[in-house]
């Protein structure tokens, strides 16, 4: 394996037409050609993404001479081979970054965010060489003379360019594995257990950055106690960028790059009462440093360098992804953070959408997990009455799990024990682990046997059985109808709805269009169908209120609902059905219970 040094030079060469180009220059070699490909996937984002089609231009050259052009031949979506008889060269290609995301690439007038994934060509037989990044700017550009780059790469002192900034890593896979920004942006750092945290925010703006860094504090130093010292870091990046819309967390190993609305962050003169907008944005962070050790440093066997040109299945993302979900909202209760009771509205919350959703009835967490790479990554309007989230399901799994164990151990060991035990036996050394890791290690270390609970709850579609699970925390579990169409479920004082239609509407320039259609409840029986648009409902025209008060109010089994489909009017019998009880709620009956089970 050669272990000759490779070195990228990233130019922000034209953020008006969203392009930055790559001179990637490789040492003389023994082989006579070399593939480069770019990955089609990048590592925590389970779908086909197709990375290389956003190469817009691809050329070779010996690096003596640019215009000693090598012949460059493309093998397939993604790969390029260039004939260079083993001499040294200069890849050169430029990219169009215009996907504002977390997964890829985008740049405007204020900022360039790059993924290694989207931007730097993988050469075959060079994976472990060390890789060398240079950035520069154009210097002609007043809109970019005063950005900075900002990543978790390792600073290179050592580079003989004359570009701004100089980064290194010691081989492929580590090097993709750091975003980039360049831009203008707002920073902020604080210490935790001799950890240095910096928050990024692209642009410059408003927010109270102070006030994060203090809610984030104890909200990092759990996670760090949690998984004990020493820490697999000493820097954190958590890197955000702001938007009018958006959302989307992706971690890595020495950061995490965040997308959220700017507007629902704590601004400078707020008072101090925290948003659900805010708690989202903390517990997302939560979600994201967590993954720091479980799944950055745990991980599935298939994940311990994966092959980033095709789909790497796992039956195991429940384990990654829903214990994390368990873990991103818990934290905020234990830290103080919010409330038990908004804690216990929040876990209300998802439960509600697994009621909500029939596809939990047809697809375990297990395929659930398998299948990411179609059917969760890629959902239409049918997704919640086919399959069901990993996330969603897999944290109500991982609740129920901490309380089996708290139960069968007299409080003895819980789900904490077992992540420290993850981390200890596979996410120190990223062995990676087998599909039976929970139940081996509940059973070799607690003496606890939970295959049972796994086969039902994981391997099967049973529920989680909340009902006598959760009294071990002194909290009752309790389902209601839905008050409105915006509720979420929780604890509401509001009255709830009597009869439900049974689909989602939004509004239209006439009535309202039908965005999903949910089975076993009244349009679907109806023959409402997607992207129908509803017009009026027993000769009345509707809104979203009038219709549910038209529904409440019905002296008749069923009524006339009045629709357009495909261009032509249609007027179907709607039965009138009793709304169903699919919003959780907790009460709490024992606050020193709950509180010893949070830890407060």
């Amino acid at each position: 394996m050669p272990s000759s040094v490779l070195h990228y030079a990233l130019t922000i060469s034209d953020w008006r037409s969203h392009q930055f180009t790559v001179a990637l220059s490789v040492p003389k070699h023994e082989q006579p050609d070399l593939e480069l490909s770019l990955p089609s996937w990048i590592p925590g984002s389970y779908m086909v993404r197709d990375f290389a089609k956003s190469i817009i231009t691809l050329s070779a050259g010996d690096n003596s001479n640019a215009k000693n052009a090598f012949p460059v031949t493309k093998l397939d979506k993604q790969t390029w081979r260039v004939k260079t008889n083993g001499s040294a060269c200069t890849i050169r290609y430029t990219v169009y970054a215009n996907d504002l995301s977390i997964r890829s690439a985008f740049m405007n007038h204020e900022y360039a965010f790059i993924n290694g994934t989207s931007a730097f060509l993988r050469v075959a037989g060079f994976e472990q060489s060390r890789c060398e990044l240079d950035i520069q700017l154009d210097e002609n550009d007043e809109t970019t003379a005063k950005w900075q780059a900002y990543t978790s790469m390792p600073a290179h002192g050592n580079s003989t360019s004359v570009s701004k900034w100089h980064f290194a890593e010691d081989n492929y896979d580590a090097f993709i594995d750091h975003p980039i920004y360049v831009g203008i942006a707002d920073t902020h750092s604080f210490d935790v257990d001799g950890v240095t945290f910096t928050l990024l925010f692209s642009g410059n703006n408003n927010i109270d950055y102070q006030r994060i860094a203090n809610d984030l504090t104890p909200i990092c130093k759990h996670h760090l106690d949690l998984f004990g010292a020493p820490h697999p870091i000493d820097k954190y990046l958590f890197m955000t960028l702001l938007a009018d819309n958006g959302f989307g967390g992706l971690e890595h190993k020495y950061s995490t790059a965040l997308l959220y609305p700017r507007f629902d962050l704590p601004q400078v003169g707020d008072n101090e009462n925290k948003t659900d907008g805010y708690i989202t944005f903390l517990s997302l962070c939560s979600h994201e440093f967590f993954h720091t050790w479980h799944v950055k440093r745990i991980k599935p066997r298939v994940m311990v360098n994966p092959d980033l040109s095709q789909e790497a299945y796992t039956n195991q993302l429940w384990i990654y992804e829903g214990f994390t979900s368990f873990y991103d909202d818990v934290t905020l209760a234990r830290a103080g953070v919010i409330e038990p009771q908004k804690y216990l509205d929040i876990v209300a919350q998802n439960v509600s959408r697994l009621i909500q959703n029939t596809g939990r009835l047809k697809q375990s967490a297990a395929e659930s997990s398998f299948d990411a790479w179609t059917k969760f990554y890629k959902q239409d309007a049918s997704a919640t009455n086919n399959i069901v989230s990993y996330y969603t399901k897999g944290g109500v799994i991982a609740l129920g799990l901490d309380l089996l164990l708290r139960k069968a151990s007299n409080n003895s060991v819980n789900l904490d024990a077992l992540m420290r035990l993850l981390w200890e036996h596979y996410g120190v050394d990223e062995k990676g682990t087998p599909d039976d890791v929970i139940q081996n290690l509940c059973k070799t270390h607690f003496d606890i046997d939970v295959s049972d609970y796994l086969n039902r709850v994981v391997y099967g579609t049973e529920d989680v059985e909340l009902v006598s699970l959760v009294s071990e925390m002194g909290v009752r579990f309790n389902t209601r109808a839905r008050v409105s169409a915006e509720d979420k479920g929780g604890l509401t004082q509001l009255p709830a709805i009597r009869n439900q239609l049974g689909a989602t509407l939004k509004p239209a320039s006439l009535g309202l269009t039908v965005v999903q259609v949910f089975e076993g409840l009244a349009a679907m029986q109806a023959g409402i169908l997607l992207n129908d648009v509803i017009i009026a409902l027993d000769g009345h025209i509707v809104n979203v209120q009038k219709l549910q008060r038209l529904l409440d109010t019905a002296q008749k089994s069923a009524v006339d609902v009045t629709l357009i489909r495909d261009g032509k009017l249609l007027t179907l019998p709607l039965n009138v059905v009793k709304a169903r009880a699919e919003m959780a709620y907790f009460d709490i009956e024992d606050v020193q219970t709950l509180n010893q089970w949070l830890g407060r």
